[in-house]
């Protein structure tokens, strides 16, 4: 059993200081009824949910709510829970039943034991170390959520070429920040509108932001 917890610590690069935490995060009720992961699950769920949510509000800060949670539910869901377990490998260290025999793991419990992973972190290592974990493990579909923006931008652009057949005017109002962590702001107009700006950590965001805001003022 050590070994494989050593392993498992090398695999997700964090050191514990009470082993039985980890233990117990891979542990399945069909492996020991009174010593789990359901707790551990139960906190970890939240620990993520508030992660992923603060990430999602630094990301977006000109976003509607409405947006946010569709974007909270698709990261934080059964199916994505399943995806980030699978990155590490998490199946092969789960106990449960008759480990003597190979059974095969359900995907539910794969993704509620990455839930139980990050609910022993916390307890092990605090939030600091939980938040870095859930960022870097979520990082990859956190980015392709930026897909899913809704184009403002065509949007924007198609309703002015046919309302005033001309196109939006875009001005870079400033840019701040450090190179890994810039911040620009960037206002957009139509032929009869005034300038609406839009914040993002990539000109394209900016403007993007910028074209819903206008968009939302037409409306």
């Amino acid at each position: 059993m050590s070994d494989k917890l050593n392993i498992l610590q090398k695999k997700i690069n964090i050191k514990f200081k009470n082993l039985n935490y980890l233990k117990k995060s891979i542990t399945h009720k069909s492996y020991d009824a009174e010593n789990n992961y359901e707790k551990f699950e139960f906190l970890g769920d939240r620990i993520l949910g508030f992660v992923i949510s603060k990430k999602l509000i630094e990301l977006y800060p000109n976003e509607k709510e409405g947006v946010l949670d569709k974007k909270l539910a698709s990261l934080v869901n059964k199916n994505k829970c399943l995806e980030v377990a699978k990155i590490i490998g998490l199946e092969k260290f789960i106990l449960v039943g008759n480990t003597n025999k190979k059974i095969k793991v359900e995907n539910k419990i794969i993704a509620d034991s990455i839930e139980a992973l990050i609910g022993a972190i916390y307890y092990d290592k605090g939030f600091d170390i939980s938040e870095k974990f859930i960022l870097n493990m979520w990082e990859k579909f956190i980015n392709l959520s930026e897909i899913t923006i809704i184009d403002s931008k065509t949007k924007l652009q198609e309703f002015s070429l046919k309302k005033f057949k001309s196109l939006p005017v875009y001005k870079l109002v400033s840019s701040s920040g450090p190179k890994h962590k810039p911040n620009f702001i960037i206002s957009v107009k139509l032929k009869d509108t005034k300038f609406f700006k839009g914040s993002g950590n990539s000109k394209k965001k900016a403007e993007q932001v910028a074209a819903k805001n206008l968009l939302d003022s037409i409306k």
